[in-house]
């Protein structure tokens, strides 16, 4: 009875023996892996952005993986589009480990997140966030979108550049940082240009639903250009209101359009001939464009927009920057934050949304816009 006692109580401790081996042996290939984590609009009004941003980075990371050499885990938390949610969705990030970060897929919510990674000394580099106040101030966070003034300034350039309109009405949200910055640098530039603003109006996140004050007095102007810098759900209604109306001008809008297409419930014929700059085109011939377009497609059974571009884009320059700085995910995320801020204020970097990308030490990026109109349905190149 002895002797059984001991095999029993042998047997038991060998178990756990090698139960404690294969833990660690578990651990040792998690730490293999560098941690990458964002937040943006999974669910709720403004889910197109954070869902195609999500699944744009998802296939980098997938096709990075398969190489075989620098792995990564991604994890998106849902923040719907709001600047406290969006620190509560940034800490479980923390917790669960995260070294670099995708930001926030959104101003508002990036603006409130990238205090939380610059006070973390965590690497950020936001697909989409374009508000100056998301990287004022703080040397680790980064943009691959335009900035605002660079969307308002080049707008502004391109239509007077192409003559798309001789007196131009602006409608913009004067509660939201994104359009209002757009707005700010759209108007500067216009000054200088000699582009004739006749009508400005403005709305509120509250004040959304009906635009018929804007529209008249745009109407009323003359304007046969509006220039929307705002995102894709109030300029459908635009549309819609203006149609109803009999007001038909020309529509320029900024990256926030794009969108608008998959809205649910939105007659797609509303948009057509709406223009907007944008870095990004689906129907590019470019093999790279091609072939992220068919996965994408296959995956998710739609066309990807320039969220999930700039996104796909993200991930492959937080790889080149790990390859070229030698990051191992043994690397504290602050020792991982001071090489990617040398790397990308030094790199170049080509991905779907531009060549020879280079950024500055306020972290805006430096690429070039294409200027898109929409056409039976699709985006097509003005250029």
């Amino acid at each position: 009875m002895k002797k059984m006692k001991k095999v029993v109580c042998f047997g038991l401790i060998s178990a756990m023996m090698l139960s404690a081996f294969a833990g660690c042996g578990k651990k040792d290939s998690a730490s293999e892996v560098i941690i990458i984590g964002g937040t943006g609009p999974l669910t709720g009004g403004a889910a197109v952005y954070g869902n195609a941003a999500k699944r744009g980075a998802e296939i980098a990371v997938e096709e990075i993986n398969a190489l075989g050499d620098i792995q990564f885990e991604l994890k998106y938390e849902d923040d719907t589009h709001d600047a406290e949610k969006a620190v509560n969705a940034y800490n479980a990030l923390k917790d669960w480990g995260v070294q670099i970060s995708l930001g926030s897929v959104t101003s508002s919510p990036c603006v409130a997140t990238s205090a939380e990674t610059f006070a973390d000394r965590i690497f950020a580099l936001t697909p989409s966030a374009s508000a100056t106040d998301v990287t004022a101030d703080k040397d680790n966070m980064f943009q691959m979108c335009f900035s605002d003034p660079n969307q308002g300034s080049a707008s502004a350039q391109y239509i007077s550049d192409k003559k798309l309109g001789t007196k131009v009405a602006i409608i913009y949200k004067n509660d939201d940082v994104y359009s209002t910055g757009i707005y700010d640098t759209f108007m500067n530039k216009a000054k200088e240009l000699g582009i004739d603003v006749v009508s400005t109006t403005t709305f509120t996140t509250d004040s959304q639903t009906d635009f018929s004050v804007q529209l008249n007095d745009a109407k009323n102007a003359g304007a046969d250009l509006v220039f929307l810098p705002m995102y894709y759900e109030a300029a459908a209604l635009i549309l819609a209101q203006a149609k109803s109306m009999s007001y038909a001008p020309k529509f320029f809008g900024v990256d926030g359009m794009d969108g608008i297409l998959t809205l649910e419930g939105f007659d797609t014929s509303l948009a057509e001939g709406v223009m907007l700059l944008t870095p990004f085109s689906a129907d590019a011939s470019d093999e790279k464009t091609v072939n992220f377009v068919k996965k994408y497609n296959e995956k998710f059974g739609e066309t990807p927009n320039q969220f999930a571009a700039d996104a796909y884009d993200c991930v492959y320059a937080i790889y080149q920057a790990c390859k070229n700085g030698k990051v191992t995910a043994s690397m504290s995320a602050e020792d991982i934050c001071d090489i990617m801020i040398a790397q990308f204020t030094t790199m170049k970097f080509d991905g779907l949304t531009g060549n020879g990308m280079t950024w500055g030490a306020n972290g805006e990026v430096t690429k070039s816009p294409k200027g898109m109109v929409i056409e039976n349905g699709v985006y097509v190149g003005l250029d």
